[in-house]
Order: structure tokens, then C-alpha cells, then sequence
């Protein structure tokens, strides 16, 4: 293991971050995204809308933040690409909106909800690596933007509210990690940078990001738990590759044998090569053969081999 290396921060999320004396890493992360220094979390959980199945439990973190501000914030950890990965925020945040309040309860105690989604696939819109959506009220003839603290819209807020009438509204983040260019110029960055690169960039100075190297150092696991993590990794890269290679093997069979022919003969060399692929990665993350065999199932002595290849390169 390289002794820098940090956690990865899906897997902090699912096993290390829920508890309360981690909490202080969560709120550097928050108080970097929304540019508040005096958020504090109250209470990390399983998220509702998160219903998880075999293959959730690698793909996908999903938990539901409490913050001192009354705020429902769902942080969400996604590894593989989703089509309708958009609809699915809006569900999460509307399910987490309608099951916060009670039939017949005033419509002014409705929660605030943030959605962040933190996607280690290319959602295939825009060219920015982080994105922010909010509802606004703009007029059709006048372009004029509806101000929240105008004095108008501060008389409709009804007594005892906990938000502005124009701020209730759900908000979103998308933080795109591969499409980041490990450039830190903002707390946001530093952060992203974690996420992508699996440790601190030296010289970071936002808000708790020195608690990531002192708590979340994979040199601190016990032999269980590094053996557990290993081989989290090495199935994400199982996944990964397995999809990648899948369709790119079956597209190429099919132009020449026929789409079905070719789906057939793409998804066996796809799993064959998968397991070399799965390999190499898992060697270059200095898992050790014992891991790499129960990820793959190849033998040792193929592993051995596919080590030697990679020492001549």
C-alpha cells in the first residue's frame, strides 16, 4: 500500500462516515460545496429512497445528511452510468420532500432538501465537472428574476416558516469526477480532487480536509478491513471494465457476424478479457494475490504471469 493513499470516499461514506466522530469530514465537504463554514451535521443515515440490491451495494452510496440549518441533504455516490440518472434525483429529492411531512400538516413545514450527486461516469451533458440547478421565477416579457429578499416576497413568508417561499425549493449538485482536470483553484477542488484521485493534494487548506489524511489513510485498516476494501475495489473494476469491454467487444462482433452473433461472442470475450483487465488494474492498485484471485478467479501462477507483463512494459 502507498502511504499517502487515501479512502475512497464512496466507501468512507458506506462504512466510516456515519459515525459521529467522522462527522467533521462530511462538514468540510459541505461547507466547501455551499460555500458555509457554520454547517454542522446533526445526523448521517440510509437514505429512504435508497433501496439497495447486490449490485447497488458496489455502484452506489446513497445517505441522507441533517444539518443544523434544517436541511435534508442526500449525498449521492454513483459508479456506473445510469440513462435516467436525472429522473432518479428528481424522485429521490420529491420521495424525501412528500415523506418529511404528515397529511394535513401546513405546507410551510416542508423540509428543505439538497441533492449531490458525486457521478464517476460521464452523465454526457455539458463540459464543466460541477453543475448546480435551482428553481427561479422569471418573467416572460420582462426577463425580470423574482428576488427572494425583495420586500414583496418577504410578506408571503407565513409566521413561523422555516425557509423564504422562493428558497424551499430543492437544489442540485452534479460533480462530474473524471471530467475534473486536477486543477484547484477553489475548497470545492481540493475536495474533487480526493474524490478522483484517492489522496490529498498538498498545500489544501479548506475546512477539515487535514481530518481526510489523519482518519481516512488506508495504513490505518486493520488487516479485515483492508481485505474488505480490496476487494471493493477490485470488483468496481471488475464492473467496470466488464461493461466497457462488453460493449465495445459485442459492437465489433456484431459489424462482422451479425448483431445477435455478436453479442453473444462480445459478452464471452468480454468476460475473458474483463478478468485480465480487472487484473492489471487490481495489480497496479498493489492489491495482493490472494485478493486478485478471489475478484477474478484466475489462478495464481496467471496472475503471476500477468505481473511480469506488466514489469516489461
Amino acid at each position: 500500500m502507498k502511504k499517502q493513499r487515501i479512502i475512497r470516499f464512496d466507501w468512507a461514506m458506506k462504512h466510516l462516515l456515519r459515525n459521529k466522530a467522522n462527522y467533521d469530514i462530511v462538514e468540510g465537504f459541505l461547507c466547501a460545496l455551499l460555500n458555509d463554514n457554520n454547517i454542522k451535521v446533526l445526523n448521517i443515515s440510509e437514505s429512504e429512497g435508497n433501496h439497495e440490491d447486490s449490485t447497488d451495494k458496489f455502484n452506489r452510496v446513497d445517505v441522507l445528511v441533517k444539518d443544523n440549518k434544517d436541511r435534508n441533504i442526500i449525498i449521492e455516490i454513483q459508479n456506473t452510468k445510469e440513462s435516467d440518472y436525472l429522473y432518479r434525483i428528481l424522485y429521490g429529492s420529491s420521495k424525501n420532500i412528500t415523506e418529511g411531512i404528515d397529511i394535513g400538516d401546513a405546507y410551510k413545514n416542508i423540509s428543505k432538501v439538497i441533492s449531490i450527486s458525486i457521478l464517476y461516469f460521464n452523465l454526457g451533458i455539458g463540459d464543466d465537472y460541477l453543475y448546480y440547478g435551482k428553481t427561479e421565477f422569471v418573467g416572460l416579457n420582462t426577463h425580470e428574476k423574482i428576488d427572494k429578499d425583495s420586500e414583496k416576497v418577504q410578506k408571503l413568508i407565513p409566521k413561523e416558516a422555516r425557509y423564504n417561499s422562493l428558497e424551499i425549493y430543492p437544489e442540485y449538485y452534479l460533480i462530474q469526477v473524471e471530467k475534473y482536470q486536477n486543477v484547484v483553484e477553489n475548497a470545492i477542488d481540493e475536495w474533487i480532487f480526493w474524490f478522483k484521485n484517492e489522496k490529498i493534494k498538498e498545500g489544501s487548506k479548506s475546512k477539515n480536509i487535514e481530518k481526510v489524511k489523519e482518519k481516512l489513510r488506508v495504513l490505518k485498516m486493520n488487516d479485515e478491513e483492508r481485505k474488505q476494501y480490496e476487494y471493493y475495489l477490485g470488483r468496481r473494476a471488475s464492473e467496470r471494465d466488464m461493461v466497457a469491454t462488453t460493449k465495445e467487444d459485442g459492437r465489433n462482433e456484431g459489424l462482422k457476424e451479425g448483431i445477435e452473433e455478436g453479442r453473444k461472442e462480445g459478452l464471452r470475450k468480454g468476460v475473458e478479457n474483463e478478468k485480465t483487465r480487472t487484473a492489471k488494474n487490481s495489480i497496479l492498485a498493489e492489491l495482493t494475490n490472494e485478493t486478485i484471485k478471489i475478484i477474478t478467479g484466475l489462478s495464481f501462477q496467471q496472475i503471476d504471469k500477468i505481473r511480469e507483463e506488466i514489469k516489461t512494459k
